[in-house]
């Protein structure tokens, strides 16, 4: 039955097809789309969205909350382990932070050494002149051993040793054992335990 504008419902209400609904009805129907839109957006929610909202609500013995909780035991540790890395190279770095200065200077030390390496046979003012040289020398290491530099020990007969020595070549020298040093071409140097130039030597092979 169509509707009539004259007409006065006692509940005003009609349905679709204009006929007249009670206020139960109505209200029956009205509870029924409630309930169908909450169930819209329950069904419209994402997984990683329940289980954000299911962490911030479940029980501590809920294998969702164990393994948020493993989550964030886990970048906790990543993040301890990241700042004691990072202290350790600022501390590396600030200890050897004159290394390549250093090592720009030991030329200066080789041709020190290489000047007095050829003292014979001089006059008394050439003597004095090395007594200088010398003295040069022994500030100039002097004042590099303040900064942790030491020379690495290579003298003739010693052991050789592939961790500290370099070989060059070698000699058959019959007064020294297999594998000693003969003879010490360039000094080497450590900064601070760590090896700055290996010694340059000549190895003894009989």
């Amino acid at each position: 039955m169509a509707k009539n504008n004259n007409e006065v419902p006692i509940n005003g209400l009609y349905d679709d097809e204009g006929r007249i609904l009670d206020e139960q009805v109505a209200e029956a129907r009205g509870e029924g789309e409630a309930e169908s839109v909450e169930e819209a957006v329950e069904v419209s929610l994402s997984k990683e969205e329940l289980a954000a909202l299911c962490k911030e609500s479940v029980c501590p013995e809920c294998d969702v909350f164990k393994e948020a909780e493993s989550i964030r035991l886990r970048a906790l540790a990543d993040s301890e382990n990241v700042k004691k890395r990072l202290l350790r190279e600022t501390e590396e770095l600030k200890k050897y932070a004159g290394e390549s200065i250093l090592a720009d200077l030991l030329p200066i030390l080789d041709n020190l050494d290489l000047a007095l390496a050829h003292t014979g046979n001089l006059s008394a003012e050439c003597k004095n002149f090395v007594v200088g040289v010398d003295m040069t020398r022994k500030i100039f290491l002097d004042a590099v051993k303040n900064h942790g530099l030491e020379a690495v020990q290579a003298a003739v007969g010693t052991e050789f040793d592939p961790e500290i020595h370099e070989a060059v070549g070698t000699v058959e020298e019959p007064s020294l054992k297999s594998n000693q040093v003969a003879q010490v071409v360039q000094n080497g140097y450590r900064l601070k335990g760590r090896l700055l130039r290996p010694a340059k030597v000549m190895v003894n092979k009989l």
